[in-house]
């Protein structure tokens, strides 16, 4: 039996844990899918307010959780199977073993859709991004590949060309799910040049460690050619954890969870902070913030309604 549980290790969870354990309510942490959240897999973090060189994605982590652990804050590895809200206290179910919250803050993130292919993988954090406004700044001077073909994709493309000095614009369709509003603006950008229908192979270079280029292929004429880019941005979209609370938690048509008043969701002694509940800023500083956040929302709510 937990005062407050805690679902996901990122940004978000790992300042819910802070605040709650330096409250005394002495949190579980649950890691989850991924854990460490989507700043495990980044290289420099220069974004992130109190590092003037910057930090590495991993070490800011390891700092976090440090620093929860210090305050009495208890991890588990793993990830939740099932969570029961019929009633308090809250029933959370992993594979091998269940716990009890009086209440609970959601923090599992959303995943970034990636295209599948296996350098992509690998130089995930090493010149392959899913984050324009993070690592925008690395690639001043530089040409590099957007790949998408949706808002998301022609707000980035746009976005980074206050930096890159061309960026290559990759799509498998000739049509575009963005709206027409946001296709003509990428259209008039001089820096962005659009590539359709084209089919992104393979990242250029693993055997380096680095992005040299892309090969790509034309899906209508099967030609195969290399562009030499210096970055990659995956644009096509998230997927917020939520799988486990659907049809228990309200959430949006996209599946993130729905908060209001700060991280309250329809259910009582329920929290959501993070990624898992914004799709628009998706910052580990927005994150560690909602984070906060839930943690005195979670704390306010066992002073009026003890367990």
């Amino acid at each position: 039996m937990y005062n407050v549980v805690i679902i996901g290790s990122g940004c978000a969870g790992l300042t819910a844990a802070i605040y709650a354990a330096r409250a005394n309510l002495k949190p579980l942490v649950i890691d989850g899918h991924e854990p460490g959240g989507q700043l495990s897999l980044t290289t420099m973090v220069e974004n992130f307010p109190g590092f003037p060189e910057g930090i590495l994605g991993p070490e800011l982590i390891e700092n976090m959780r440090k620093q929860a652990q210090r305050f009495g804050a208890e991890f588990r590895s793993g990830a939740v199977n099932e969570v029961e809200f019929g009633s308090r206290p809250f029933k959370i179910v992993m594979t091998k073993e269940a716990f009890e919250a009086s209440t609970l803050i959601i923090a599992s993130g959303a995943t970034a859709r990636m295209l599948g292919v296996e350098s992509e993988r690998k130089l995930l954090g090493y010149g392959v991004s899913t984050c324009a406004t993070c690592d925008g700044f690395f690639y001043r001077g530089k040409e590099i590949a957007v790949v998408g073909g949706g808002d998301t994709a022609m707000e980035e493309a746009m976005f980074l060309t206050r930096f890159a000095s061309k960026v290559h614009l990759l799509h498998r369709r000739n049509e575009f799910r963005a709206s027409k509003i946001m296709l003509d603006r990428a259209h008039k950008n001089e820096k962005i040049e659009f590539h359709t229908p084209v089919i992104l192979d393979e990242v250029l270079d693993v055997s380096k460690g680095a992005v040299e280029g892309v090969r790509i292929t034309n899906s209508e004429n099967g030609q195969t050619s290399v562009l030499p880019v210096h970055g990659v941005f995956v644009a096509i979209g998230h997927e917020p954890n939520t799988k486990v609370f659907r049809g228990k938690l309200d959430m949006d048509a996209n599946g993130y969870l729905k908060t209001h008043d700060g991280g309250k969701t329809n259910v009582a002694g329920v929290f959501a902070a993070g990624d898992v509940q914004d799709n628009h800023y998706r910052q580990a500083i927005t994150a560690a913030g909602s984070g906060c956040m839930a943690a005195i929302d979670a704390e306010k709510f066992l002073e009026n309604n003890p367990a």
